[in-house]
């Protein structure tokens, strides 16, 4: 039997669509202030500040992360295709508790995850009848590290052949629309000590798009055309992504607390990763090869922590990771053996010599990526009006507010805000004009006036701060900032 400590839990979260500037200060560091838990993490883990994804699609960014292969051809990520991965590696010894979001790599005879009606009595039967027999043996169950390499059962064979293999490597993309908080909350609730070495393993579409929460976690509505590129546009974009990171980082925070609470946290092999980022660069907006071209330290670099069991101490690595790298280090981490050819290199292996990065916009199409550790961005410009607090002043002019009745009667106890606001402006307002959005008289927003979208909208503007409304009906209003800084109220229809 593996020794106390020889094969410890792994508790892994794949992110989606965080590139980890978002996550920086302006000294480099994580940004404490707006993402604690993230810092929190840091502190008492390895970040590979050095980290690029292989890819900016998920279909075949994350079966490389879990193959330690780069991408060689197209497929669903489906595990007929990938049947090499970190799920088969690990199966036999680990129980696997994988929450997979637009993948299914962990076959059915190794996961214990949803399934359907069909496949579900099956692994049911087995894992009763495995449970069944430790409890009855006379002597204590013995594990053996053998079993993840031997060939699968013919009832196994079975039990996974009798899924459909996908040709399409979106096949799960009805999945997008699956509450992310729920899933994350199912997860949460398996992470627990077992007697039997454990895989916890989360992929979140958090805060990857549609962006749609708070940092506090209230949910609000938007548009699903609102542009995402063009001027006024794509700074909002980006403000909406971070107000969901801060979400995020709420998340990571309860993992951490519950891995605390349970004992966990000093046991485990924590990792925590996104699959890529994306690019909020005017024209430019995005994950593919233009904004690899012109934005690659957003899309391809990303955040990369791992805190070794026992360890207390932060420390940063610089050495050039690639997602390739992720396997290869958790079979070092987890004293196991992959049988398979592998083109990442273990974090406790020597650094690889090159400096540059492998991306692919397609498989098997390589492009080099060059640079280093990412600086920060510069952050988005607050306006000086917001916060502050408006009293009268004289009408002059109209706007309409699309989603206006939403201000009629507010629920915060329900979960939902209406934090997005977005309408028109009369067509003689110039294109730049600021206005003002403020909900029961404190200013929220400043957002320029645009050219019109495809679906007409002149504005759009996020209120990412709660306090700024209360139970029941809440006032909205909209002024015309002047050159001079001086207010005209809009009259709203």
């Amino acid at each position: 039997a593996a020794g106390a400590g020889a094969h410890p839990p792994v508790v892994m979260i794949v992110l989606d669509e965080l590139p980890l500037v978002s996550l920086l200060g302006p000294d480099g560091r994580i940004d404490a202030e707006r993402y604690p838990n993230f810092a929190a993490l840091a502190g008492g883990s390895t970040w590979y500040r050095n980290a690029t994804g292989v890819s900016g699609w998920t279909p075949y960014a994350l079966p490389a992360m879990l193959t330690g292969r780069y991408p060689e051809r197209e497929a669903a990520p489906h595990y007929s295709q990938y049947p090499d991965n970190l799920f088969t590696a690990l199966g036999g010894l680990y129980r696997i508790k994988a929450e997979e979001s637009i993948t299914r790599l962990c076959p059915p005879s190794r996961c214990e995850q949803a399934t359907t009606p069909e496949q579900g009595l099956g692994v049911l039967v087995r894992e009763s009848g495995r449970l069944l027999g430790r409890i009855a043996a006379p002597v204590d169950s013995r594990i053996d590290p053998e079993d993840s390499y031997r060939e699968r059962t013919a009832a196994e064979a079975g039990l996974d052949a009798a899924e459909p293999v996908p040709d399409d490597p979106k096949f799960r993309w009805d999945t997008l629309d699956d509450n992310q908080p729920a899933r994350f909350t199912a997860f949460l609730a398996g992470l627990r000590p077992d007697t039997r070495p454990t895989l916890h393993f989360l992929h979140l579409l958090m805060p990857h798009s549609p962006w749609a929460y708070l940092p506090s976690g209230a949910h609000y509505a938007a548009p699903d055309d609102l542009p995402n590129d063009g001027a006024g546009w794509v700074d909002l974009a980006r403000a909406r992504h971070l107000a969901q990171l801060g979400y995020t980082d709420r998340l990571i925070g309860e993992t951490l607390r519950t891995l605390r609470a349970t004992g966990l946290y000093d046991q485990a092999l924590v990792m925590v990763t996104a699959d890529h980022g994306v690019s909020f660069r005017r024209d430019w907006q995005g994950r593919g090869m233009d904004a690899i071209d012109h934005a690659a330290n957003e899309v391809a670099w990303v955040p990369m922590f791992v805190k070794e069991p026992g360890q207390r101490a932060g420390r940063v690595d610089d050495r050039n990771w690639e997602h390739v790298d992720l396997l290869p280090t958790i079979a070092d981490e987890t004293h196991m053996r992959v049988p398979w050819r592998m083109d990442g290199r273990s974090a406790k292996a020597a650094p690889r010599e090159r400096a540059d990065k492998r991306f692919y916009d397609r498989p098997g199409q390589p492009v080099t990526v060059t640079g280093g550790v990412p600086a920060p961005l510069p952050p988005i410009p607050v306006d000086p009006l917001v916060g502050t607090r408006v009293g009268d002043v004289p009408v002059g002019g109209t706007a309409t507010v699309a989603n206006r009745d939403a201000f009629d009667a507010v629920d915060p106890a329900g979960g939902g805000l209406p934090a997005m606001v977005w309408g028109t402006v009369p067509d003689g307002v110039p294109d730049g004009t600021r206005l003002a959005v403020t909900v029961n008289g404190t200013v929220g927003a400043v957002v320029p006036v645009v050219p019109p979208d495809a679906a007409g909208r002149r504005f759009a503007a996020l209120l990412a701060d709660d306090r700024l409304f209360a139970a029941g009906a809440n006032r909205l209003d909209l002024y015309r900032v002047g050159d001079d800084g001086t207010l005209r109220r809009l009259t709203l229809s």
